[in-house]
């Protein structure tokens, strides 16, 4: 089983393949995973799997770290292009999200101020005001939408809440006005003998349609790309993300593949 753990609250920079040089923030215990998904091709694990003990770093830790981060970077002349919250879980279940959110552009500004400040987030927090407002300041809100199907959401990302269904995230998608990019993760396979895969046209259709409500500045979509926590899933291949990407193009929308 995949056991991907980041044990600080600052790692990297890595070499993204969304992103650039990113440098990645961890809000989550450096010993599991805290998420309120359980997605079943998660490179962290799964929830069950993945139990954690320790605390979350509080807000002082978080800015401390990253001052002492881009310190040395600044020292080293190794510039990131972008700052990632990410880590073991949702970034947006920390308590003290919004204030983090409102250090981290204070310390980039003063150290690398043409950096972009990223989130990469489940899309379960956005109910949260404090949640919404923080994610509007930033360059880029990268929100996630697997599936348009509450029957598939519940198969890919097994949500903790069984409140989460499709048009409550559509709502909140929508109230960003733009100000957002959709990343989505298409893959095929099975699960207890019943197909995942979220490539059927029924899926695609129903996508776009959404695409075209909520107006996200940008789309990513991506497939599978370390081993997965849950076996019998398959990549989607280049040729098959090309051509959904073609189709959300010629509805005006500006995309990028990762395969």
């Amino acid at each position: 089983m995949s056991t991907i753990l980041f044990d600080k609250i600052v790692f990297g920079p890595v070499h993204s393949r969304r992103l650039g040089v990113s440098l990645g923030m961890n809000l989550l215990p450096t010993d599991g995973k805290l998420c309120s998904f359980n997605c079943i091709y998660c490179e962290c694990g799964l929830n069950e799997n993945r139990r954690t003990r320790s605390k979350l770093p509080t807000r002082a830790e978080v800015k401390e770290a990253l001052i002492d981060k881009l310190s040395s970077m600044q020292a080293e002349g190794i510039a990131p292009d972008v700052i990632t919250f990410a880590g073991n879980g949702e970034p947006t279940m920390h308590p003290e999200f919004a204030g983090i959110i409102d250090d981290t552009i204070e310390t980039r500004n003063r150290f690398f101020p043409k950096a972009k400040i990223a989130v990469l987030s489940n899309s379960t927090m956005l109910h949260k005001e404090d949640v919404f407002l923080a994610l509007n300041k930033i360059e880029d809100n990268i929100l996630k939408l697997d599936s348009v199907s509450d029957s598939r959401i519940g198969q890919l990302n097994v949500p903790n809440s069984p409140s989460f269904t499709f048009d409550r995230l559509l709502e909140q998608l929508c109230r960003f006005n733009g100000n957002l990019i959709i990343q989505t993760m298409f893959l095929k396979g099975e699960v207890d003998g019943k197909s995942v895969a979220n490539t059927t046209e029924s899926e695609i259709s129903g996508w776009l349609e959404a695409l075209k409500q909520i107006k996200p500045k940008q789309v990513m979509i991506y497939t599978i790309d370390r081993e997965t926590p849950v076996k019998n899933l398959k990549k989607v291949t280049k040729d098959e993300l090309e051509a959904i990407a073609d189709r959300a193009r010629r509805e005006g929308f500006e995309v990028t593949v990762s395969a």
